[in-house]
């Protein structure tokens, strides 16, 4: 009797860089003996076990908590961040998606301000100096408080968390046509200035951050809406109209 979930072999296309420095290309693996419930990134783990063992160079990438909320991993797959799949991470990805022996093309997220360090390992640190410039909250919290001790209403939660929900994975940038930030600065934009602890910054940190964006190189938004459809937490595109409604607020303000 055959066993229903049978293993599986891929042909993958992979962009080989030693460093930021050197130039890159697609390289040509196999990969076999695939489970199709393994994940993407344990795929990749699969092909480099057989390429230490063989002697040669794992292939470098990004991952950590592999379960969808630290947004470390990301890579594009045959052209789109993260995979064919929306709102996904590549880490919840699975191989069950692709079909036996097809060919899949993985290349890392393409932007100015997220050059490649190693193969498909890229630097974001651009989105750490974004947030570093949004600055800290200065209303005094003291210990922590019962969760009732600031009264917020519901719907103004809600909204709130769901542009907290971006991990800043990148997608959004690596999506765009102009390699725009917006929505992952808007976010964050967004859910401070919907909250009581983010009021008395709200002007500075709408001016600091979009100074900060427009500084690493990201470009403009573009309207193509790509960005909301590459990310796997379902940020609306609504975060950007609220990034520049803050930005023209506080640019009348100041």
């Amino acid at each position: 009797m055959t066993d229903a979930k049978t293993n599986r072999s891929y042909k993958l296309r992979i962009w080989r860089q030693p460093d930021a420095t050197s130039q890159g290309r697609l390289v040509d693996y196999e990969v076999t003996d695939v489970d199709p419930d393994s994940s993407f990134l344990e795929m990749l783990d699969h092909l480099n076990e057989s390429l230490v063992k063989k002697g040669d160079e794992p292939v470098a990438f990004d991952s950590d908590c592999r379960e969808g909320i630290c947004g470390t991993c990301g890579v594009c797959i045959d052209g789109r961040p993260h995979g064919p799949i929306v709102n996904l991470t590549t880490c919840g990805l699975r191989m069950r998606e692709f079909a036996n022996g097809e060919t899949i093309t993985v290349e890392p997220f393409r932007a100015n301000a997220f050059p490649v360090v190693k193969d498909l390992v890229v630097d974001r640190s651009a989105f750490d100096r974004v947030i570093e410039r949004g600055g800290y909250v200065s209303i005094n919290a003291g210990s922590a408080p019962d969760a009732n001790m600031l009264p917020i209403g519901k719907e103004t939660a809600e909204a709130a968390m769901d542009s907290a929900a971006c991990i800043g994975c990148g997608a959004c940038v690596a999506s765009c046509p102009n390699a725009s930030a917006s929505l992952f600065v808007g976010a964050k934009i967004r859910q401070m200035s919907l909250l009581p602890q983010g009021e008395v910054e709200r002007s500075q940190r709408a001016l600091a951050m979009v100074e900060q964006m427009d500084a690493e190189g990201f470009g403009d938004c573009s309207n193509h809406g790509e960005c909301e459809a590459a990310c796997p937490k379902s940020i609306s595109i609504e975060n950007i109209s609220i990034l520049r409604r803050e930005y023209l607020r506080a640019a009348v303000r100041s």
